[in-house]
Parts: C-alpha cells; structure tokens; sequence
C-alpha cells in the first residue's frame, strides 16, 4: 500500500502529468474543432543509455581487523588482509578509486578490463591502525562509508583527525546512515505508514549527507545501505538527495549499464575466504581468469610458476608448472591444483625440487587458462590465500590444424 501511494504521488507531480490542470467535474470540456490544433505530445527526456564496455569492477567491502581477536564475519585479521591486498597486486587487478568508478559509470573514463574498488564500513578504528598502513604502502585508494552517530563515538570508532588524514592520503567518503538501522527498525517504520517511514528515511540518509559534507568538506554522493536492506522508497529519497550510486551486500561484478540504486559488492568474511576468491576471479570468454591474464602486461606471482602470469602460449599443451621452494612447512599429501575447465587435476609433486607439475591432457581451446593451487601446513591449516594466476593462449596457434600442434 505504502508503495502504491508513492508511486501515485510520483505520477502526480510528473512534469508529463503537471503540464495541464485536472478537468473541473460537472464543466464542459474545450471542443477539438478542425481550427484547434491537437496539442503536442509532451516529451519524456529520457538519460541515454551508456553501453557496456569490456570492464568489470568487484567492490570489495570490509568492516573490521585484529591481529589478536578471533576472526567473525566481521572481523578479518589484520596478516590476511595484508595477504589479500598483495594476492590483488599479484594477480594484477587494478585497484581504483571511487571518482575513477563514478567517472567510468557516467561514461566519462576508460578502465582496465579487471578492476577493484575497496570500501570500508562503519567507521571501525582498525580500519586507521590495521587496514590503513596497508593501503598506503601499497598505493591503494580507497572508500570509507560513515554512519554519523559513529564518528567520533568512542572506543572503537573512528575520530576526526584519524578520517581527515586518511582523506589526505586519497580515501573517500560515502554515507552509511545516522544510526545504521537494523532492517527490523525500517519494518517497524514502514507498519505505521508513508509518513512516518518517509521521515525516517529522510533524516538517515539526509542528515548523515550533511553531517559528512558539513564536517569533512567534501562531496557525499554514494551511500550503502546499513546491512543491505533497502526499500523502493529509498530510491527516491536517493534521487532527492542526489546519490549517484548505492550500494548492496549482494556478491557480483559491476557492469557500466547496471543500475546504480542497487550495485553490487562483495562483504569480505573474516572466517569464509571463498568469498574473496570470488571476488578476485574474472570471466573472460565464459572462462574464469583472474586479473593478471592480460597480454603483456607483466604480472607477479608470490612464487614463480610457468607458463607465467599474463604470459602468451603458443601450446595447446603446455606444461604447467609451480615452484614451491620457498613455502615452509608444505604437506604434500595435501597440495591441490586446479585448471580451468579440467577442475582438479593429478598434478605431480617432485620432493626434490619441490616443484608441481602438470601436463595438459587435451588441448586449450579457450583464450585464458586459470591455474588454482592450495596446500596445508603439517598442522592441517589451509593455505590463507592460494597461488592463483592465468596466462593466455594465442588465437591462431590454438585453432591451428591438429597436425599443426
């Protein structure tokens, strides 16, 4: 009902709708004669459709960090994270900022084909202490998304000089609310009618815009919705406010024509790492690549492999191979490697060189080839981040004649 009402309201104040004033009941309408020209239809401005281009982004979101506390949902530790952020750099995505994500929405800018915006929510303090050394060191921008009656809170909150020199260092500020309403305080609104959920909305997502532009100085056009949860209603408050983007919890790669009211983001998990392979893992050509296969680009691995990551390979069978010399207290038994589309393969491990190997068994018909490896150590803990690359397969040598192979 609430949802009717609004959109009525909607239709009513239409400028398609507004141009002529409602007929009085009971008074005669104007005659159409042949001397009265029928009046122009009214035209609908409608945004042109920018098309899609060969990029994705995977927004990654993060709430907390702790070296010593158990990992949550919420938690991450703070030695995993550094290893996420280098596994980025390693499988060679390219990690943006959040003008350079709007700018390529709007159509206005060019991005690699693989890229990663990374944000943070809430306003833990972590995020200055733990996440924030990390980010500069490797050069990282990045987003910070503050609901208002945190900054400053206290204890475990963000302050002002901790969010200001962040911002000097390049991060951003988006709106996550005033109190970050749990989805059952938007319900409880909603049961009492438009009013008083319109109300509601308008000071959570007015009054944070204000108190963040007002305190930091800066442009807040980008929101993420407190757990998620989002109504239609918001959408036009979104609009009246001018958000440009707003963002979800639900797990997906960004394409430029998605909608902006409801944009995907990964929420990294502390205590569930596929949720970051997945976020870090690319489609190309219905074939799942990480970052690092673009041609000639040169990308790094973390110990080195063959064919290389980004590496053009004129063979259907090529041997696959990784170097393992370096990683201490390796379980061989429990090494695992993966390819795509072969899935786990019986890779062989020679003790002496500590090197897997594979040969591929039938021939690469697709233009990337991904390569997943895991371990465990001796006391049984899987590997924090796999060694994860692709390398490329030259078009014309991969459709040659077979008795060109």
């Amino acid at each position: 009902m609430v949802r009717r009402c609004l959109i009525l309201l909607a239709l009513a104040l239409s400028p398609a709708v507004a141009q002529e004033p409602a007929p009085v009941p009971g008074a005669a309408l104007p005659s159409a004669g042949p001397s009265a020209p029928a009046p122009p239809a009214p035209v609908v401005e409608e945004k042109p459709a920018i098309p899609d281009d060969a990029t994705r982004v995977a927004i990654l979101g993060y709430h907390d960090f702790s070296e010593s506390q158990s990992e949550t949902a919420m938690r991450i530790r703070t030695s995993k994270f550094r290893k996420q952020m280098e596994a980025i750099k390693q499988l060679g995505l390219t990690v943006i900022s959040l003008d350079d994500y709007l700018a390529w929405k709007r159509g206005e800018k060019t991005l690699p084909e693989r890229c990663v915006l990374l944000t943070f929510d809430d306003g833990w303090k972590s995020v200055y202490t733990d996440a924030f050394p990390i980010l500069k060191a490797l050069g990282y921008p990045f987003a910070l998304y503050l609901y208002k009656n945190y900054v400053d809170g206290g204890g475990k909150a963000l302050t002002t000089p901790m969010i200001q020199e962040m911002m000097k260092s390049g991060a951003a500020i988006g709106s996550h609310s005033v109190t970050h309403p749990f989805p059952g305080d938007i319900k409880a609104r909603l049961k009492k009618g438009p009013d008083v959920l319109d109300a509601y909305l308008r000071s959570e997502m007015g009054e944070s815009q204000r108190f963040l532009e007002s305190k930091f100085s800066c442009k807040v056009n980008t929101f993420a919705y407190p757990g998620g949860f989002h109504l239609d209603e918001m959408y036009k408050l979104a609009d009246e406010f001018h958000y440009v983007t707003l963002f979800t919890v639900i797990p997906g790669k960004v394409k430029r024509s998605m909608a902006d009211k409801t944009t995907p983001r990964y929420m990294i998990l502390g205590n569930y790492d596929k949720v970051f392979e997945m976020a870090t893992g690319f489609r190309e050509g219905g074939t799942a690549v990480p970052g690092s296969g673009v041609a000639g680009v040169p990308a790094t691995t973390p110990v080195p492999v063959s064919p290389q990551a980004g590496e053009v390979v004129n063979s259907r069978l090529p041997l696959i191979t990784v170097d393992l010399v370096t990683i201490a207290d390796l379980d061989p038994a429990t090494l695992v490697m993966k390819v795509s589309g072969f899935g786990e393969v019986p890779a062989v491990f020679d003790s002496a060189a500590k090197r897997l190997s594979w040969r591929v068994n039938r021939k690469l018909r697709q233009p990337a080839c991904q390569v997943v490896v895991t371990w465990k150590d001796a006391k049984g803990k899987l590997s924090d981040i796999p060694i994860r690359w692709s390398f490329q397969i030259d078009k014309e040598a991969a459709y040659l004649p077979e008795d060109a192979q």
